[in-house]
């Protein structure tokens, strides 16, 4: 017997009646940031799938906007790919004590936290079930002492699994940016991780296209490796902005490969952050 009460138009956010089929307000069940943390803009990259460049826009978003000035941190939300640290040359573990961990801090001060900085070794597999997963990802928010942060990006897995569940669900994201490339930019891959942001109540800030092309180093041409972008025709459907395209650069990748990830030159980002800092 349905104890549904009369009437019901399973509207649950108009409703005050506590009833067994009521359904929870994806809004409560935030969590709040460690007591010491002051954090005043929280952005997630997402995409699709992986293997698309999200943690390097992540990485590229967080050095950018410490360029001009401000406070940047990586939440490493990616447990069983993570590769913030290594893009940062970071090889020293987490430290903690009965206060809370603490952020590794770069060359340049951009706060890092990242399982692998918990791990006996960077190699060590994480062969955790999804519960585990989405509870270190929660600590990460909850018992790291980030300080005073002016944008934390949160590097989140692909897809639209358990522990992206958890961030839109357990951390108040402020918006999304969603990284995708010319051979998986296919509505459907791009709708999932929007329609996920829209349930969730977050806003979607824009798209970011990796991998968009190659510059021919003798005439300057450019070079459409994984055929011609259909960026913007989606970019249209979705009405959503187009935040940068980033060509496939052997420099880029020499830099994340080799840690010095502060060092990267090129502009391809810099519509984005300046959207971030006009909180548009």
């Amino acid at each position: 017997m349905s104890n549904t009460p009369e009437g019901c138009t399973h509207d649950c956010g108009s409703c005050s009646q506590n009833c067994g089929e009521r359904k929870q307000d994806p809004q409560s069940f935030l969590e709040k940031p460690h007591e010491l943390s002051a954090i005043k803009r929280v952005i997630g990259v997402v995409s699709g799938k992986g293997g698309v460049g999200k943690s390097m826009v992540t990485s590229m978003m967080a050095v950018l906007l410490n360029r001009k000035g401000y406070q940047t941190a990586i939440l490493d939300a990616d447990i069983t790919g993570p590769s913030i640290p290594k893009a940062f040359g970071i090889r020293e573990k987490a430290q903690g004590d009965e206060t809370g961990l603490y952020p590794a801090r770069t060359k340049t001060g951009i706060g890092i936290m990242s399982v692998n900085m918990l791990l006996e070794t960077e190699t060590t597999p994480v062969i955790w079930r999804g519960p585990v997963i989405s509870g270190v990802v929660k600590q990460f928010w909850t018992d790291v002492v980030w300080g005073d942060v002016d944008f934390l990006f949160v590097d989140m897995p692909p897809g639209t699994g358990d522990v992206p569940l958890t961030v839109f669900q357990s951390i108040p994201l402020d918006g999304i940016i969603v990284v995708t490339s010319p051979q998986e930019l296919v509505s459907m891959i791009v709708e999932k991780a929007v329609n996920m942001a829209k349930m969730m109540n977050v806003p979607v800030l824009g798209l970011v296209e990796n991998m968009s092309y190659v510059t021919c180093p003798d005439c300057g041409k450019r070079i459409n490796v994984f055929g011609e972008s259909h960026l913007e025709e989606v970019a249209a459907r979705e009405q959503l902005p187009v935040l940068g395209r980033i060509p496939m650069d052997p420099a880029l990748a020499r830099v994340a490969d080799q840690g010095v990830m502060e060092l990267f030159e090129g502009d391809w980002l810099d519509a984005a952050a300046e959207k971030l800092e006009g909180g548009k």
